[in-house]
């Protein structure tokens, strides 16, 4: 099979040819090098490879080291990916997008990474993110900008939008992805891909000095729903180092993608009652939610109530930044950027009135979202506030009049629901009139991965866009 043909593969039909032998796990490693070499130019989504490295794990794997006598539903056979700079991978430069780290090669993988290269998953090198996650907009002075695929005078949003622009331009099948205020959704809706913001502990991740909080989270970045279901089957379980983490599932994602049950009680909301919206991001998200009406859902105007959700995720944020990172802040601020230095600072000015405050806002909200799921299946809204913007605008600073002061104000659509630790997927919905990607974001309730991965897939089998990617970048 020709290098273009086998780019073009879902995940899924790859992972089926390499377990019967009819491609070898080499023949992947080139065509995904052989892509990266004719793309990346253009979108610098993947600026750090690690071709020998893949190449000697595809070599062990066709040889049967490596692989177990009983693969379970997780097995990628062989399948390279890409793995987001904020996680290790052993043996490789990861940086963290920062100058700080520009040498840093560590000796373990990422416990998320081991557990994928147990699972037969090749990395293949790392994608880009912005300086240590933080910004909707991936660029950072290690590596430059990453732009958007659809339109390379856009950006890819942030901060796995490295893993989404590979995925869309076909550099790899799967990629990793966090999301702490919607770095997992915000990229996917920009390149129209899938993201999935996994339940707490779903995927054991770290070793990490802070082991309890529930607000940052690892979740897989596909083409599609059912490729998004198989890379969770290989990410998910329990690992002892996260206190967290939790056991597979008794079923497999992938059952749930391929059972495709559409929600019968829809909630829509265009801004979740907390922030504006770009008109036409309004109008192509509500079109694509009524969508379900078809399958035969009752979809309603609705939401819980997030009034004062954001505000307390600013806390927690700044809490987590100043506790995590006051080591590079005392040593090294002057290499931070000044987003960075603004979180932190933030952190260190906050009362325990306020983190109290916040934590309660947060305990309330997820008693809400119990409640509202007690009559609706899914919530949907837009994945982000905008389509895609210009490469040169790293934060959205006004819409629809009202200003922003900060880099995180225009991510409130997405933050608020890391809040309520519910399930949540990105999902392409549409594209504006110029273009421009347009996705939506699907929220489940609490510990309900498996119906939401089942009424994701159903969602998107009737907006029918998922099979557009990959494309060659736009300019």
């Amino acid at each position: 099979m020709a290098s273009d043909e086998l780019t073009r593969l879902t995940a899924r039909e790859a992972v089926s040819l390499l377990k019967s032998g009819a491609v070898s796990p080499l023949e992947l490693v080139d065509a995904a090098l052989e892509r990266i070499a004719e793309t990346d130019g253009a979108i610098n989504a993947m600026p750090t490879l690690c071709p020998e490295r893949a190449r000697g794990h595809a070599m062990r794997l066709a040889a049967g080291m490596g692989v177990p006598t009983d693969p379970g539903p997780g097995w990628l056979a062989g399948l390279p990916i890409a793995i987001k700079e904020l996680d290790d991978l052993a043996g490789v430069r990861t940086t963290y997008g920062s100058p700080i780290f520009a040498d840093n090669v560590p000796a373990r993988s990422d416990i998320m990474v081991e557990g994928l290269e147990a699972n037969g998953a090749i990395a293949i090198g790392m994608s880009n993110s912005p300086e240590f996650g933080a910004g909707g907009n991936t660029f950072n002075e290690v590596h430059g900008e990453t732009r958007n695929p659809w339109n390379v005078a856009l950006n890819a949003a942030g901060s796995s939008g490295g893993s989404a622009a590979s995925l869309a331009t076909g550099q790899v099948w799967l990629a990793t992805g966090s999301d702490l205020g919607g770095s997992l959704r915000t990229p996917a809706s920009f390149c129209s891909v899938v993201g999935f913001r996994p339940s707490p502990g779903r995927v054991a991740h770290g070793p990490s000095e802070l082991k309890f909080g529930p607000l940052s989270i690892h979740g897989p970045m596909a083409r599609n729903v059912g490729d998004a279901a198989l890379m969770l089957d290989a990410m998910a379980g329990w690992h002892i180092e996260d206190p967290l983490s939790l056991p597979p599932p008794p079923q497999p994602f992938q059952m749930a993608a391929d059972w495709r049950e559409a929600p019968r009680r829809v909630a829509f909301s265009e801004d979740l009652g907390i922030t504006p919206v770009d008109p036409e991001v309004r109008r192509l998200c509500r079109e694509a939610a009524w969508k379900l009406e078809a399958a035969g859902a009752r979809v309603e105007d609705a939401h819980p109530d997030f009034e004062g959700v954001f505000e307390a995720f600013q806390i927690l944020r700044a809490l987590s930044f100043a506790t995590s990172m006051k080591p590079l802040y005392d040593n090294h601020r002057h290499l931070l950027k000044p987003d960075i230095v603004w979180n932190i600072e933030l952190g260190f000015t906050l009362t325990p009135e306020q983190i109290g405050q916040a934590l309660l806002r947060q305990s309330r909200l997820y008693a809400d979202m119990v409640a509202f799921f007690e009559t609706y299946d899914v919530l949907i809204a837009p994945a982000a506030c905008t389509p895609p913007l210009p490469i040169e605008i790293r934060w959205v600073r006004e819409l629809e009049g009202v200003q922003w002061d900060n880099y995180v104000e225009w991510l409130r659509i997405v933050s608020v629901i890391t809040m309520s630790t519910c399930p949540v997927i990105a999902l392409p919905a549409s594209f504006t009139a110029d273009g421009r990607p347009v996705g939506i974001q699907m929220v489940g309730r609490p510990r309900g991965d498996w119906s939401l991965l089942s009424a994701a897939a159903s969602f998107e089998e009737i907006v029918g866009i998922a099979g557009l990617t990959p494309i060659d970048p736009r300019p």
